[in-house]
């Protein structure tokens, strides 16, 4: 029974390790599927368009998303914190979403009949805390959002 024990955690963080695993690969490529179909348009972070451009119309748009990490980088991280250092495993969580959120404020705007996006954002924040104590992060949000643009045909 004491053997049956000891073996669980390992067992269980292996698990966490290859579900993580399989699930940010999933996300990964689905990203890459998205992004190829926002190829159309245009983000980039200038605060204003070129003189030449003649601006028909505007609009804000956004885009969001709440990522969490997989449980067993959430324990690597704490073990991480302790000792102080730069924590690696939340860098991919962060790159995956900003990139969802890229894509998605670019989805809004290519629905909406805009091709370019100027004074393009990425926001950060924390969205809950996973223990009771306060500490420990359950997840961010990023929010990505520009200054969604359509030009008259006469331009560029």
């Amino acid at each position: 029974m004491e053997f049956l024990s000891l073996l669980i955690t390992p067992v269980m963080l292996l698990g966490a390790w290859i579900s993580g695993s399989v699930l940010e690969r999933r996300h990964l490529n689905n990203l890459r599927l998205l992004e190829s179909g926002s190829r159309g348009v245009l983000a980039i972070t200038v605060e204003d368009h070129p003189p030449n451009w003649d601006v028909e119309d505007c609009e804000l748009v956004m885009g969001n998303v709440v990522i969490s990490q997989d449980y067993f980088k959430r324990v690597a991280a704490s073990v991480k914190g302790i000792f102080g250092g730069n924590i690696r495993v939340f860098e991919p969580l962060l790159v995956r979403a900003r990139r969802e959120a890229l894509v998605r404020m670019k989805g809004v705007a290519h629905a909406r009949g805009y091709d370019t996006i100027i004074n393009v954002r990425i926001e950060t924040s924390r969205l809950a805390n996973s223990r009771r104590d306060g500490k420990g992060t359950a997840g961010v949000e990023i929010l990505a959002f520009g200054t969604a643009i359509s030009l008259r045909d006469s331009t560029v």
